[in-house]
């Protein structure tokens, strides 16, 4: 369970969605905001010491396991067939499915701010790989693997949130955490409704 530490507050939090689904900024906000350890799950599958080069599979699976033996965190990413442990360690387990327009939006204008140098990506940009994400990764995504996220996430229903369409993922979870440091410990059910438990 989430707890007050002295300088922050320790949760565990795992979110999860598509390319542009705003998650990474989602993450990085909260954890400025809280002081909680941010984590991408694109740096437990490369090895960034080498320019495309990937981490064995057992040097993945300890990365993540070491990261979701913490007591605080924020783990974002859209990978989910492995990593269990995150699943099962979070406090908070959130699903984002925004707008796709917005969604295409966002990949659109980060490919441009990347492209421009105005912005730091963990790989190279090209046009091929913005047409991937466009008309075939977050496509599938939102058709194949988030009906597959929502299966393996079913037995944490009670601590999973969606947040979808034009919702702020960052305001959601804020006022989640906002409702456990009040003393409110709340879940949420499959649907996105909200309940209390004492």
């Amino acid at each position: 369970m989430p707890f007050l530490v002295r300088g922050g507050f320790a949760i565990r939090i795992r979110i999860i969605g598509g390319c542009g689904s705003g998650k990474s900024y989602t993450a990085r906000a909260l954890s400025k905001r809280y002081g909680i350890p941010c984590y991408e799950t694109d740096n437990f599958v490369w090895d960034r010491s080498a320019a495309n080069r990937r981490n064995t599979p057992e040097a993945r699976d300890a990365q993540c396991a070491e990261t979701a033996a913490l007591s605080s965190w924020i783990i974002e990413g859209v990978h989910y067939k492995w990593g269990s442990e995150s699943f099962r360690q979070a406090d908070l387990i959130v699903l984002i499915r925004p707008n796709r327009l917005v969604q295409d939006l966002r990949v659109i204008r980060r490919f441009i701010k990347t492209r421009l140098g105005l912005e730091q990506g963990n790989y190279k940009q090209s046009f091929r790989s913005l047409y991937e994400m466009l008309f075939k990764w977050n496509r599938d995504y939102a058709r194949v693997e988030m009906p597959g996220i929502m299966e393996l996430t079913e037995e944490y229903a009670h601590k999973r949130m969606v947040v979808t369409g034009n919702q702020d993922p960052e305001r959601c979870i804020g006022r989640y955490i906002g409702q456990i440091q009040a003393g409110e410990h709340v879940f949420y059910t499959k649907e996105g409704g909200r309940r209390r438990y004492e």
